[in-house]
């Protein structure tokens, strides 16, 4: 059975390298959520192996920290793994102490570490 991404707030062709890099390089599937209501909603319904979720959501401009931080104080979907997608440091520091995984920024989705920190929730 194939491994479940939930892809939350990116736009069509960021979204599109999400769903290349990792049906590319993993036996997953890339399920796409818009706002922080469906993400959640999609986590309920799922079962998932990992979100990945956009800064700053591409439809409402809500912040994905937020997010993070409504999926870890929710007990039932706590333990999936959450990454933050962006390009800043800060922001990945901001994640990981909110509960997140170490996360990456759209600069680096091509390269090997990012398929390494995929692989360690993928296979």
């Amino acid at each position: 059975m194939p491994k479940r991404v939930l892809d939350v707030g990116q736009c069509v062709p960021d979204h599109a390298a999400i769903r290349r890099l990792v049906e590319g390089n993993f036996d997953a599937q890339v399920v796409q959520a818009h706002s922080p209501d469906e993400a959640i909603e999609q986590l309920h319904d799922g079962p998932f192996d990992l979100v990945l979720i956009n800064r700053k959501l591409d439809r409402d401009y809500s912040d994905g920290i937020d997010i993070l931080k409504a999926i870890k104080a929710n007990a039932e979907i706590a333990h999936v793994p959450v990454m933050l997608i962006t390009n800043y440091p800060d922001h990945q520091e901001l994640a990981q102490a909110a509960g997140g995984e170490p996360g990456f920024g759209k600069d680096a989705l091509g390269s090997p570490l990012v398929r390494e920190m995929l692989a360690k929730y993928l296979g």
